[in-house]
């Protein structure tokens, strides 16, 4: 059943309100939709763009289903967060909606080991990995792979149940975290591969994949294994490394069936090659979005909530014109503690080649140590006419934003 239109808007609902869906939200509200967000969380950012708010939790898929029944939505998004992906895609076929992928294919989106699966049958570079559902297999895998390896939950994201276990020693504990994260009481060990880790944001329409923005990476170091400080565009490889990269993703997206709509492919590329660490059929959830429009002006955000609607995309909305010659999403954080005042947001926001500063917090908050993407604290968008300018407007950026904590007992 198609959703009616009320006063002449169509009905979105956005399934999270968090910092990942900041850029949909708001251009969502620009385009003069009426957006239904859901989030469990009260306080989240992205609840500003919303004209009705549903505290529920983004994976409660009975609620989310009454709720799109409720509000005669006329598409479902699920932007910047894996598992409700699949949710999106079974409200969307239950409810008649147009959607870009369908549920298998967001089934095999959402999760790390049938998709690795997938890969494995149709060709696509991949790390090596075990599925263990004990400790003492996890041995063994770890053993054949060597150390370091990688332990994590297969069907989380945000660095949740994500471990990097330098020695023998951490396997125990590792594996541990990761089982207990783990839906499916199993864990992936897998080999870690050496290289530059790139993120591959791309487009598909009827099967045609377009790479737009290939942006190298910036990781934080373990215990904070996998959570980006900076995606930097464009990348610091040389061009036949960068086709390497794409030609990954594309046959990444080939394997999971993504043929219509945005998807994010995390690629490492090292002396053996570039090899898919995951592909997600959704926009990245780090203002990913905002930088491809920011410096080759495509929209891509508009371009995810036309194919939410059923809408037709264009060859021409997809034709890259850079703006900028370099530009990147650089990450703030904060160190532990409650958070006092923040200062020097108006300052760096008005420097130059600053697009914008977003916080995720606000006075009050406690901040945890950074483990995970959901510890980052807000995000600038930056360009310049050079990555090196890129970089030093960015650094300048940290410098000016200060976060005023307090001590506070037994931050987790």
């Amino acid at each position: 059943m198609a959703g009616t239109q009320a006063a002449g808007r169509k009905r979105l609902l956005v399934l999270g309100a968090g910092a990942g869906q900041l850029g949909l939200l708001e251009a969502a509200r620009e385009r003069g939709l009426f957006v239904v967000a859901v989030d469990r969380n009260p306080a989240a950012p992205g609840f500003r763009f919303a004209d009705r708010r549903a505290i529920i939790s983004v994976e409660d898929e009975p609620q989310i289903d009454r709720l799109a029944a409720a509000e005669r939505v006329d598409g479902v998004i699920a932007p910047g967060i894996d598992w409700p992906v699949a949710i999106a895609a079974r409200i969307a076929e239950r409810h008649v909606l147009p959607h870009p992928i369908d549920p298998a294919t967001a089934v095999l989106a959402t999760s790390k080991l049938r998709q690795r699966e997938r890969f494995a049958e149709t060709g696509v570079p991949h790390p090596r990995h075990v599925v263990c559902a004990s400790l003492e297999e996890a041995a063994v895998a770890a053993a054949d792979f060597g150390y370091p390896c990688v332990v994590k939950a297969p069907d989380r994201q945000g660095q949740k149940g994500l471990v990097l276990v330098r020695d023998e020693s951490l396997l125990a504990d590792g594996f541990s975290l990761a089982l207990r994260e783990s839906r499916s009481n199993v864990v992936l060990v897998e080999e870690l591969i050496a290289g530059q880790e790139v993120t591959v944001n791309a487009f598909s329409v009827d099967g045609r994949f377009t790479p737009l923005t290939i942006t190298d990476r910036w990781v934080a170091e373990p215990p904070a294994f996998g959570v980006a400080l900076s995606h930097m565009w464009p990348s610091s490889l040389a061009p036949g490394q960068v086709g390497a990269a794409v030609d990954a993703a594309r046959a990444a997206a080939a394997a999971v069936g993504v043929q219509m709509g945005p998807s994010y492919t995390q690629v490492v590329v090292g002396k053996r090659g570039a090899y898919v660490v995951e592909l997600a059929a959704r926009l990245g959830g780090g203002h990913d979005a905002e930088l491809c429009e920011a410096v080759l002006g495509v929209d891509l955000n508009g371009l995810a909530i036309a194919t939410a609607l059923g809408e037709p995309v264009e060859d021409e909305q997809l034709r890259p014109v850079e703006r900028h010659a370099a530009g990147c999403v650089w990450f703030l954080v904060s160190q532990p503690g409650e958070v006092v005042a923040v200062h020097g947001v108006e300052e760096a926001t008005a420097a130059e080649g600053v697009e914008w500063v977003r916080l995720y917090i606000e006075p009050g908050a406690v901040v945890g140590p950074l483990r995970r993407g959901s510890d980052r604290v807000g995000a600038a968008l930056v360009v310049a006419p050079s990555r090196k300018e890129v970089e030093a407007r960015a650094d300048s950026v940290d410098a000016l934003v200060v976060f005023e904590t307090t001590d506070v007992e037994a931050v987790v």
